[in-house]
């Protein structure tokens, strides 16, 4: 079986929980990168990661569970990108006037500076809505637009915006508060992720528990009492399933630059 690459998973790693670089687990499951510029904290639970910068350090230091595992290994990490024959010079040219562009700080800039460019917009959803493309959606996924906005559903009152996640940064205004919000199928409070390419990004919740979008919505109406019809629940998969972004996930600039 062909393993599909982060990109085609819209930047998740398709494992029910992450494994850092020296084999430790992780308790929880790694969110997509779609859009993240957006997001006004980082992580699962930590409200006070509010930019990506400091979210880039946050794996490479963890130490329980180990992720990146760079403690203890800086000048080791740094040695090879010195001894690389492309970084040395794209460093210089990104971070132009330093002494020393080849640090911990400055690829923790570089991450994010590339993260920042992880912009999805061109779904069917966004055709329809942004683009005025009345035929972008399917009959089913009109029927779940409807059925996701109305009362009866509620899922927009915490997906929600043009990221439909809970909270959202905008350009020349202030961010959103960011909060942790339970979903009433999993235990706890967490970040409420985006929505956007969702249909790429199984398994769900934070922990990964969840395997598919059916099995998702299907917990939903059961947990919340909504009484989904299995019409109802076909609909709001398919809606759910316009929000991928074929453009994004195929574009060429984020894909291995070797």
């Amino acid at each position: 079986m062909c393993q599909l690459s982060s990109t085609e998973r819209a930047f998740s790693d398709g494992r029910t929980r992450a494994i850092g670089s020296t084999g430790q687990a992780h308790s929880l499951n790694a969110m997509t990168l779609t859009n993240v510029a957006y997001n006004v904290s980082y992580t699962w639970q930590n409200l006070r990661v509010r930019s990506l910068e400091r979210q880039a350090l946050v794996p490479m230091f963890n130490e329980h569970p180990v992720e990146l595992g760079v403690k203890g290994h800086e000048t080791e990490i740094l040695a090879r990108l010195y001894e690389d024959p492309a970084y040395p010079a794209m460093f210089r040219a990104a971070f132009s006037g330093q002494r020393h562009p080849v640090s911990i700080q400055n690829i923790a800039r570089a991450l994010s500076a590339f993260e920042r460019a992880l912009i999805s917009g061109h779904s069917a959803y966004d055709r329809l809505v942004y683009g005025g493309d009345e035929h972008a959606l399917s009959a089913s996924a009109w029927r779940g637009m409807n059925l996701f906005f109305s009362e009866r559903a509620g899922r927009s009152g915490c997906h929600r915006g043009f990221n439909f996640s809970e909270g959202a940064r905008y350009a020349g205004g202030p961010d959103q508060k960011p909060r942790l919000a339970s979903n009433g199928v999993t235990a706890g409070s967490f970040r409420v992720p985006t929505l956007r390419n969702v249909a790429l990004t199984a398994p769900y919740m934070h922990d990964g528990s969840i395997a598919t979008l059916p099995e998702v919505v299907d917990r939903y109406s059961a947990a919340r009492r909504l009484g989904f019809s299995e019409p109802d629940k076909n609909d709001l998969v398919a809606f759910l399933e316009s929000f991928t972004d074929e453009q994004f996930v195929a574009d060429p600039r984020f894909g291995d630059p070797r």
